[in-house]
């Protein structure tokens, strides 16, 4: 992954341990219905990906919800009631069902492709799938 990263120009930190990102998907879905879902995703990758922050911590995900505007009380309270796990839960149950076991994973239709992959196996998987290429 290193490698990877290095050769798109991505920063990538050392990260030493994995964290439960649950309360952070939980945080997330609440910050898509105040349509700062993708600045929050952002911010938590590169805290957990980049910065090696521990995103299962309450004070970090303040801060992380903080920094891209959503209100820190507010968001106090979303973690304190997990107002958003029955979601999050019907979520993962949507994609056991579907059996989804990794991240990411491309689906059209039933067809599904798992893991990173290069552009071309992407295009192929796509094309495969009846999906025509248009111009820009």
């Amino acid at each position: 992954m290193k490698d990877k990263a290095a050769e798109l120009g991505l920063p990538l930190g050392e990260r030493k341990k994995t964290y439960n990102s649950r309360l952070a998907q939980e945080l997330g879905l609440w910050a898509e219905s105040k349509n700062r879902g993708d600045a929050f995703h952002m911010a938590a990758f590169k805290a957990y990906f980049v910065d090696g922050k521990n995103i299962a911590k309450i004070p970090v995900l303040l801060d992380l919800a903080e920094s891209v505007g959503l209100p820190r009380e507010e968001t106090e309270t979303v973690l304190s009631t997990r107002s958003f796990k029955d979601p999050v839960d019907e979520d993962w149950a949507i994609s056991n069902a579907k059996g989804i076991t990794a991240v990411p994973t491309f689906m059209i239709n039933k067809d599904k492709l798992v893991g990173a992959q290069p552009y071309e196996t992407l295009e192929k998987f796509i094309s495969a799938n009846g999906v025509k290429k248009t111009e820009e």
